[in-house]
């Protein structure tokens, strides 16, 4: 695929003529084979994007989507991010991690921020990163084939993009027990959620597209919302034409498994699990397998973030995530998942009773405090 001047892009942008006088941004990330796994140079690009569309008064509104029909984003290059973590010697901050996540944070704010409407369609595979880029849109678009989750807990990461804000603000524990599992859920789950706000389906979205073209849009965005708004309502589907929510399905059992005081509790509850509903049994399985460290990140993720705005939480995310990077269960959660593949992960502590309070705390200090002078890149985020 092609950008608008005919060249092969990481992202594929184009400006649409639509009513009005106006046009429609449409970026598109452009890494089909990878389900549109996200690389430092498709951030770059698509935020680049981003700021030169606020700027331009032509520009109505933004469509994110992906290439295919597979996947809209499967997460982040963690491969890169491995390597990167590996071949790191040096004192203070991984250079290339911290570019990473600090842009990839930078361009997850701008969107929850946008002066603009945004339409982020999640059809297929939403994963991590790819949520990131979703959850703050101000119109989600799911799909049937909709597969969203955040499975940090078996790579040794956490759920970060905005996570620490965006979990904690679901019906009741849902978030807590979606991160400590890494559950997949469906697009019925994310609009109970509130991860979403409309069901279209897959084969539409050309029809979408044409029909934000054919639109006549404004100069005042509240009204360009409620037109995106109304445009999409007009292809909404039933709720019945999505899979059954799980997450709804199983609300009761998720309060009881997460209303512990203690992570302890809580992950007993879960693991301790003994039906026979599959969706459940594979995230009692998950949390049992996965890191100890990222639960216990996760627990205190949630206790931290509590009274954080948007960018004080990705300020402690981009902490949490570069310290991830510098300690070991991350590189051997990336190896056993997807470079050699034996799903035999060695976590290091192996225990979550031998996670200590000094070893989550290690995961919050700033790695650039190691050096004179340097500050978080992140420090002028949301502030004038």
């Amino acid at each position: 695929m092609a950008d608008d001047a005919g060249n092969t892009a990481v992202v594929l942008l184009r400006e649409i003529a639509a009513g009005g006088g106006k046009k429609i941004g449409h970026a598109t990330l452009n890494a089909e084979k990878a389900l549109n796994a996200l690389s430092l140079d498709m951030v770059r690009a698509l935020d680049a994007a981003l700021v030169r569309w606020a700027k331009d008064a032509s520009v109505a509104c933004v469509v994110i989507d992906g290439a295919g029909d597979k996947g809209f984003c499967a997460g982040g290059d963690v491969r890169f991010l491995r390597d990167a973590s590996l071949s790191f010697k040096g004192v203070g901050p991984n250079p290339q991690a911290e570019a990473f996540f600090a842009e990839e944070y930078r361009l997850d704010h701008r969107i929850h921020t946008y002066p603009k409407p945004v339409m982020v369609w999640g059809g297929g595979i939403v994963m991590g990163g790819g949520l990131g880029l979703l959850a703050g849109a101000s119109h989600r678009v799911l799909t049937e084939t909709s597969r969203i989750a955040m499975p940090e807990i078996t790579i040794g990461l956490f759920p970060d993009v905005g996570g620490s804000w965006f979990l904690p603000r679901m019906p009741g524990r849902a978030g807590l027990f979606l991160a400590l599992t890494g559950a997949a859920i469906n697009a019925s789950d994310a609009l109970y959620l509130g991860l979403g706000d409309h069901l279209v389906a897959t084969g539409d979205r050309g029809r979408v597209l044409e029909a934000l073209t054919r639109a006549t849009w404004s100069t005042g965005a509240d009204d360009n919302r409620s037109r995106l708004t109304f445009l999409l309502r007009e292809f909404s589907l039933r709720k019945d034409a999505a899979p059954e929510s799980n997450v709804r399905k199983h609300a009761d059992a998720i309060a009881r498994m997460t209303e512990g005081a203690t992570l302890a509790e809580a992950r007993q509850q879960i693991t301790g699990y003994t039906g026979e509903d599959a969706w459940l049994k594979r995230a009692a399985a998950a949390l049992a397998s996965g890191s100890p460290t990222t639960a216990a990140l996760i627990w205190e993720l949630r206790r931290r973030a509590q009274h954080l705005g948007l960018a004080d939480v990705f300020r402690m995310e981009l902490i949490v995530a570069l310290q991830c990077c510098a300690h070991p269960d991350f590189p051997e959660g990336v190896r056993a998942l997807l470079i050699e593949k034996d799903n035999k992960p060695k976590w290091t502590p192996a225990t979550q009773e031998a996670v200590t309070a000094a070893w989550v705390e290690e995961h919050f200090t700033a790695p650039w405090s190691a050096l004179a002078n340097e500050v978080s890149p992140l420090a002028d985020l949301g502030r004038p």
